[in-house]
């Protein structure tokens, strides 16, 4: 099997990727991730939109899998394949905001405890790395400002939506004046940068 990052957002498919999507005869992914690969795709190929994540390890070894941004910043590169990488949401927005990845921590909040994420992401502040913050619908972004303030006044945070496509907002603030989130698909850049 080959697992295909698609970018976090239209036009960020390496050659790579669409490389490997012009010659698949099998293809899965999310309907998101169809959608930004679907002009590479062969129209004599079997597409098929994801419905049970768990059964993906029984996909035959010819088979393509579709993963949003990067398969191995918390995609689906933990299953059995080939990697092809894409271009992630933490790779496009540090490079928007002009922050070096070598400062870089992930935090992983979507699906998971928000307390420890915010937990996670006020101790790598402190330390002196920029946080990049993978966030979910229901991530409260004005709790984790109240949970840095105490620690660090200064810190800047930065949320990212949308990113790649029309309608794609980058605005930054900082832990006294955050930036609203106006979108379910979004992270967050907390640190000092």
């Amino acid at each position: 099997m080959k697992i295909v990052g698609c970018g976090c957002g239209p036009g960020m498919l390496t050659e790579a990727a669409v490389e490997t999507l012009r010659s698949a005869t099998l293809v899965y992914g999310s309907g998101r991730s169809i959608e930004l690969c679907k002009k590479y795709i062969p129209d004599n190929c079997e597409v098929h939109e994801i419905s049970d994540y768990k059964s993906l390890k029984e996909l035959p070894d010819y088979a393509v899998l579709l993963s949003t941004g990067d398969p191995m910043l918390a995609g689906l590169g933990y299953l059995d394949g080939e990697i092809i990488s894409g271009i992630s949401s933490m790779q496009y927005s540090f490079a928007k905001l002009r922050v070096p990845l070598t400062r870089s921590v992930v935090v992983n909040a979507h699906g998971k405890d928000h307390k420890i994420a915010v937990s996670n992401t006020v101790d790598e502040i402190l330390r002196g790395k920029v946080v990049f913050l993978i966030a979910d619908p229901n991530f409260d972004t004005k709790y984790l400002c109240g949970q840095i303030l105490p620690e660090n006044k200064t810190c800047t945070i930065s949320v990212c939506e949308n990113l790649g496509y029309e309608n794609e907002r980058i605005v930054t603030g900082s832990v006294s004046s955050p930036p609203d989130v106006k979108s379910d698909l979004f992270v967050i850049v907390a640190g000092d940068y």
